[in-house]
């Protein structure tokens, strides 16, 4: 330290020492510090408008800006909804085809000019707009498959006339599944029994309360202007750079209330510290994007981020052995919470690309001979660092219709058998150059789609490894994850490797990547096979059951057997944070999850001094 630091230091300190002798006994106590919580994404966000969102780290941000009518008790386990901006659980018909929502008076809106100075309250007709506004085409929702797979009546078919006769949305009319019975209730009415609709009024990133004034105001601009009655509020936003959220102003009396399972000590503490006191614990959330895996580790590890969300897995030795932070990170105060992700890890084929995709047994073939040739637990250890388990189908751990049992050719690496394959079909090298054509002898070169980051170029390196074995050529095509998602909603990608969470605690959701109707919105692949959809149809109308899970493990079998998605993993999720960081617990569908959150400044600077 320098001469000039250390008298400036004590310049100040004699400064603040004056100040509080002038201002006598008398004077008010200071303002406690402002929480502020730092951390990173790795993948840059898209916008925050639900009605066009689909990216997960879009979705966190949503999720803390909006309200849906749900949410989730956060730290019950199983699972448990409760009620949100409603006064309890909707009231569900007992042939589960009509649900009554009851919103709470006197929640209001964040301030926004197109309130004109007034306090805006929240009303159903709110919830009956945001939904329709997922069936407006001009903002070609990827998340309609939501609602349109729900049959609510009414809005298809008003979605439909727009489309046919090129006119703007009609959101003024009535449809008999949606609508509003008086100022503070709406109704949901759909065509076929829905068990567990239910949940999907839970996610605040898609059924999350907008204002239409707001969007009216100034409709171009509804990803840069999410105004919301949530805990948070967007104060500023550098695209692909910086993303502040600050407590909202308006945000009601909203007071801790958990219930941690009987035999978790660690969120029974957290319960216990916590219950009561008003939400959001946190006042300030400053979110960087730094998508290179290395310098947000040493950001985190410099305490400029509070917590790491999702460990990079190439750089698990770093931090951890054997499940458990390194003992140098543990002297520190540091914590680790783990647990496997309710998700999957995939690469999907485009199904209705020439060379990849098509229904016919040659098409199957080469898809499942290039999954044959993928080493999953190479994949897994190389790559993840072993922080994943191999996927057996496409439903994940922690959800109905997960077998802990079944094994299947998901998993499966065999370079032989996937050769005797192609060759059986036709993929052989006509012109001896050592590289196989297709069976009508035109070239056979793969597009992979992928990011420039470090765990992309790992996970390009095994499907290079892969190919190469086949004597298969492949092309990677990079760039970045925006660009990436809006190739891949448009059906113009060969193949991508991705993840894909878990919203809901319902097989649907992961069932419908593969629905034919989902094409473009969560079916990337675009699969569209009758049989499968009929199966998924069938499914989703019966309560949960033997009968059910019959049907969901014969779906997952037609996904196996034609193959439109690798599904290599399910990823071991690891999360640290700084010492000062207090209550978090990763929830497996919960997005809007910051106001639960505590940070404890002066633990922090205690921590930072030298």
């Amino acid at each position: 330290m320098t001469v000039a630091v250390v008298l400036r230091g004590a310049w100040v300190a004699l400064g603040m020492a004056l100040v509080a002798s002038a201002q006598g006994a008398d004077a008010p106590p200071a303002a406690p510090a402002q929480k502020v919580m730092r951390y990173a994404f790795p993948v840059a966000e898209t916008g925050f408008d639900p009605a066009q969102i689909t990216d997960v780290y879009s979705r966190i941000v949503a999720a803390n800006i909006f309200e849906a009518p749900l949410t989730y008790d956060f730290l019950a386990r199983p699972v448990a909804l409760k009620p949100g901006t409603t006064v309890g659980l909707p009231e569900i018909s007992p042939d589960f085809r009509r649900f009554t929502f009851r919103i709470k008076p006197g929640i209001h809106f964040a301030d926004d000019p197109a309130f004109k100075g007034q306090k805006r309250e929240l009303v159903a007709a709110d919830y009956v707009y945001a939904i329709k506004r997922h069936y407006d085409p001009r903002w070609k929702s990827g998340n309609l498959y939501i609602f349109e797979n729900a049959k609510i009546l009414g809005l298809s078919e008003l979605r439909a006339r727009a489309l046919k006769n090129q006119t703007p949305f009609d959101y003024d009319t009535e449809v008999e599944g949606l609508k509003t019975i008086d100022r503070y209730t709406f109704v949901v009415t759909v065509a076929e029994p829905m068990p567990r609709l239910a949940y999907q009024f839970a996610d605040s990133a898609v059924a999350g309360a907008v204002a239409r004034e707001v969007i009216e105001a100034d409709p171009d601009h509804a990803m840069q202007r999410p105004v919301g009655t949530g805990p948070y509020r967007l104060a500023e936003w550098r695209r692909s750079s910086l993303i502040v959220l600050e407590r909202n102003p308006n945000y009601r009396e909203v007071f801790y209330d958990a219930t941690p399972p009987a035999g978790d000590a660690t969120s029974q503490a957290i319960a216990q510290r916590l219950k009561g006191q008003r939400l959001p614990l946190i006042d300030r959330v400053e979110v960087a994007i730094v998508e290179e895996s290395q310098p947000r580790l040493l950001a985190f590890l410099n305490a400029e981020h509070d917590w790491i969300e999702r460990l990079p897995p190439e750089l698990t030795g770093k931090v951890m052995a054997n499940g458990r932070l390194l003992p140098n990170l543990e002297k520190r105060g540091l914590h680790l919470e783990r647990m496997v992700g309710v998700d999957v890890s995939y690469s999907y084929f485009g199904m209705e690309n020439p060379v990849v995709g098509g229904y016919t047994p040659e098409k199957v073939a080469l898809r499942r001979a290039m999954s044959l040739a993928y080493d999953v637990q190479g994949e897994i250890t190389l790559v993840r660092q072993g922080q994943g388990v191999p996927a057996q189908a496409i439903v994940p751990p922690q959800m109905p219709g997960y077998a802990a049992g079944f094994k299947s050719e998901m998993s499966e690496h065999d370079v032989g058998k996937a050769r005797a394959l192609l060759d059986l079909y036709g993929y052989t090298d006509r012109d001896g150059d050592g590289w196989r054509e297709l069976p009508d002898g035109s070239p056979l070169v793969i597009e992979y789609a992928a990011q420039p980051d470090q765990q992309s170029r790992l996970l390009q390196e095994q499907w290079q490894r892969a190919m190469n074995a086949l004597k298969i050529r492949i092309e990677f095509k990079l760039a970045k994850w925006p660009e990436q998602l809006k190739s891949s909603r448009a059906g113009k990608l060969m193949m991508w490797g991705v993840n894909w969470s878990a919203t809901v605690p319902d097989a649907s959701d992961m069932l419908g990547l593969m629905y034919g109707p989902n094409k473009g919105q969560s079916n990337h692949a675009r699969f569209d096979l009758p049989a499968y959809n009929t199966l998924y149809e069938r499914q989703s109308v019966l309560p949960d059951g033997p009968e059910r899970e019959s049907l969901i493990h014969e779906a997952k079998k037609l996904g196996i057997a034609y193959m439109p998605y690798k599904i290599s993993a399910h990823r071991i999720v690891n999360d640290v944070m700084q010492p000062w960081v207090f209550g978090y617990r990763r929830h497996p569908y919960l997005r809007g999850y910051w106001q639960y959150l505590d940070i404890d400044p002066a633990l922090r600077s205690r921590s930072l001094q030298p």
